[in-house]
């Protein structure tokens, strides 16, 4: 039996629909919270302040701050959307007596799907082949569009965590020649059921692969890992495939690399900043590929990720152990 809605802890979301959670989501809070807007928060603080013990954080909003934690007293707890929390100042939240929570191994398989899908739909030109099958001018099919084979094709993973493995089980079903760089090299019976090859050094990987895929988490040392230095020692056939954080990139030296043919391509479902200003060049490049954050964008992982961070905020608000805590490193 659910606890009657005046019994309820209420809980802090940006908005419901559109511009913040989707309403099928809030119906399922509904169940065990009761919901208080951002807007609706602004407009009665002083009434609200003390009721709010959990925050929501859907798509990085609402943007958690000094103010805010300073404005909600009893908060107990910060439920992120998703596995990645570069994007809070932890310490911050931290400092104010505030957990964290996200969701993690629910996203995996749609992640590695979309580093695949990225990866097929550049290399074979799908998005130009539409146009041509679709134009009202297409008189006939010119075959002259040629693509790249992803069938033997080297790919370097630059960084071999859940998502990472996932992308190279995948990829060993394309008999796909696999290289990986990461913090820590995996076991070696995990290498031998992918039939993938360690790089103790990234420049390694660069040099050889024909498509290279970043599956890393943000941090200070991987922000642009992937600079001009990087991006010159790839082979001028070679397509950059970030299905990471858009950070991890120099998009500076990325749109000089793919204007002057450093490297042939790039396929991207994460930018910075999300989205990118519309006069952008890398909206503009022939040979880019853009999705729009998407890569957990399935109804099956959405539900997952609902699901998590449901009873993350529960037991925040309890005081129970918290299934998917963040801990301070």
């Amino acid at each position: 039996m659910h606890t009657r809605m005046s019994e309820q802890a209420h809980v802090l979301v940006s908005a419901i629909g559109e511009k913040g959670i989707p309403e099928s989501f809030a119906e399922i809070i509904k169940e065990h919270f009761n919901i208080i807007c951002c807007e609706e928060f602004l407009k009665d603080e002083k009434e609200l302040a003390n009721k709010i013990q959990a925050l929501i954080q859907w798509q990085c909003f609402p943007k958690i701050d000094e103010k805010l934690l300073k404005s909600l007293p009893q908060l107990k707890i910060v439920v992120n959307h998703g596995v990645g929390v570069d994007h809070l100042n932890l310490p911050l939240i931290y400092s104010f007596g505030v957990k964290v929570a996200n969701t993690p191994h629910v996203v995996d398989n749609a992640t590695a799907e979309m580093g695949m899908a990225l990866m097929l739909v550049s290399a074979r030109n799908i998005l130009e082949g539409h146009k041509i099958a679709t134009s009202p001018d297409t008189r006939s099919y010119q075959l002259n569009c040629f693509g790249v084979e992803v069938t033997g094709a080297t790919l370097g993973i630059i960084g071999m965590g859940r998502i990472g493995y996932k992308v190279a089980q995948r990829a060993k079903g394309f008999d796909m020649k696999i290289l990986y760089h990461n913090r820590n090299r995996r076991a070696e019976e995990e290498e031998r059921l992918v039939g993938a090859c360690y790089c103790a050094k990234i420049d390694d990987l660069l040099q050889h692969s024909d498509f290279v895929m970043l599956v890393l988490n943000l941090t200070p040392q991987t922000y642009k890992l992937i600079g001009e230095r990087e991006l010159s020692l790839m082979k001028p056939n070679a397509t950059v495939i970030n299905i990471a954080r858009g950070g991890v990139i120099d998009q500076d030296a990325l749109v000089k690399a793919l204007q002057n043919g450093v490297i042939s391509a790039a396929a991207l479902d994460v930018t910075d900043p999300e989205p990118l200003p519309r006069d952008h060049p890398l909206l503009h490049l022939p040979n880019v590929i853009l999705t729009p954050h998407a890569a957990t964008s399935t109804a099956k992982t959405n539900n997952k990720i609902q699901e998590k961070m449901i009873k993350n905020a529960l037991a925040g608000v309890r005081g129970l152990p918290i299934p998917d805590e963040v801990l301070p490193s």
